[in-house]
């Protein structure tokens, strides 16, 4: 089963080729809400922004809003609190606030879009009124290597004040369209444009197939009365009350499991079976709470070779919950030292057998996992952790760390690949809230680690996170780190 498979279904019937475009906006139709909001309230945080240029901010805004200011007018008030400010500074401020805050804004569905058409071979492109410092940051990690929008002026590294014109609004989108059409050979009778807003109406009517996606009142009102088809999505921006409340649930149920199984402790004195009961009770609990299905292939290799060192890509808290689905008993694992801060949960953790370690200590770490070898070779234990060290962003895999390899290597136990495809869909790194929602697992067929020495353990990471890439499909040569833009037809 392919994420989102019933959302790309279209996609999957057309036919390769750059001819067909599929362009999307950004602001609500990637992400969740409007990256522009992140960045002032960032600004107001930093205290990068006087109660001055505060209120010309949101006046201009709100002119914009209500029709009384055009959008080239209103970009051009705006950017007057940028004038003096160093390009590359603002650069990697996009960047950051990207990672803390917008990353988690971005749709799963529309990401799911978004790679079914680059599968295609199809000319892929963001047109959006936001700046490159806000849109960037989203295109490099959706691999979307054509962004046209609206730039602000720099001189010597640093701006003006000013933006250049044409702005990326309106009429400006067409002829972004058009010099993409031009450049790639792209059929805009052909082609797709993605949107919420009626404020894309000359470019959603420019296309052969406009696709509201999350469309505000106005575009849905338009969208009905031309058979525009329409999508929904859920997953980003809106909650709802039982959205809170499973996410304030979810520590009492760890907590909760972990006392129920005090009794049998009691009872039989077998600390071991208490745990596999709690492990048991947690991960039956906490998915129906959450509404948490998962899509399981290659089952029969979570039983065939145990103990073992099972490995998962980590996405999200919920990965938590699914490797003690899949474990089931039997098991530690190894979190960050952090978790040991939290009241009572670190208590809980430690007391199940979870080593806690710091990251930024690499000798110390080894040192702590040590006795999980024990664990394994005496107790007949497994052990799963991540060889990322840290959830990721998005659902490209990071670099491995070698410490689980050491470990499967002294132990002398087999290490299992446990893929998880989109945990991020459920709990996005930085969000606080649980969704419902299907989860595809891969666990690959166990690896032999017998041969395995110190000597050629670079090998052997290779290998396993090439598994990994091919599982995820991201198998493909790495792209420039910067992403191009592509201005007035021109590539820079």
């Amino acid at each position: 089963m392919q994420p989102h498979r019933d959302v790309i279904a279209e996609i999957l019937e057309l036919p390769d080729g750059p001819q067909i475009g599929a362009f999307f906006d950004f602001d609500g139709t990637l992400i969740s809400g409007y990256s522009a909001i992140a960045f002032i309230e960032e600004q107001i945080t930093r205290g990068n922004l006087s109660v001055r240029e505060l209120v010309e901010l949101v006046g201009a805004m709100a002119s914009f809003g209500v029709g009384n200011m055009g959008f080239s007018a209103m970009m051009i008030a705006t950017s007057q609190f940028l004038r003096g400010v160093r390009e590359d500074s603002y650069i990697n401020f996009g960047e950051e606030l990207f990672r803390t805050h917008i990353a988690r804004q971005v749709y799963p569905e529309s990401r799911a879009i978004v790679q079914a058409h680059l599968e295609k071979g199809h000319t892929v492109a963001i047109i959006s009124s936001a700046t490159p410092y806000q849109v960037l940051p989203a295109a490099r990690d959706l691999e979307i290597d054509n962004v046209m929008c609206t730039e602000l002026e720099v001189e010597k590294g640093t701006f003006t004040g000013a933006v250049l014109q044409p702005t990326c609004f309106g009429p400006g989108k067409v002829t972004a369209a058009e010099t993409l059409a031009e450049k790639f050979g792209v059929d805009l009778d052909r082609a797709f444009y993605y949107s919420d807003s009626d404020d894309d109406i000359l470019l959603l009517e420019r296309v052969g197939n406009p696709r509201p996606l999350n469309p505000n009142g106005r575009l849905l009102s338009i969208a009905e009365r031309r058979g525009w088809p329409v999508r929904r999505f859920g997953s980003r921006g809106y909650t709802r009350p039982s959205d809170w409340i499973r996410s304030l649930m979810m520590p009492a149920t760890l907590v909760g499991s972990f006392l129920a199984g005090l009794p049998i402790w009691a009872l039989s004195g077998s600390k071991r079976d208490a745990l596999n009961f709690s492990v048991s009770v947690f991960a039956d609990t906490a998915s129906a709470l959450i509404g948490l299905n998962l899509k399981i292939s290659g089952e029969e290799h979570l039983w065939s070779r145990r103990p073992a060192v099972f490995v998962f890509n980590h996405q999200s808290n919920v990965d938590l919950v699914i490797m003690a689905r899949l474990m089931r008993r039997d098991i530690s694992g190894v979190g960050k030292r952090e978790l040991r801060d939290m009241p009572v949960i670190g208590r809980v953790l430690e007391a199940s057998g979870v080593v806690l370690i710091d990251r930024s200590n690499t000798a110390a770490a080894i040192a702590s996992m040590a006795p999980l070898v024990d664990a394994m070779r005496v107790e007949g234990k497994s052990v799963c952790l991540s060889p990322e060290g840290t959830r990721a962003i998005s659902p490209k895999l990071a670099e491995f760390k070698k410490g689980a390899f050491h470990l499967a290597m002294e132990a002398g136990v087999p290490m299992v690949p446990i893929v998880i495809h989109n945990s991020g869909d459920v709990q996005p790194k930085g969000d606080m809230l649980y969704h419902p929602g299907t989860v595809k697992v891969d666990v690959l067929p166990p690896v032999d680690t017998s041969e395995w020495t110190v000597e050629t353990i670079d090998e052997h990471v290779a290998e396993v996170r090439g598994m990994y890439l091919r599982a995820l499909g991201q198998d493909k040569p790495a792209k420039p780190k910067m992403v191009p833009r592509v201005v007035g037809g021109d590539t820079e």
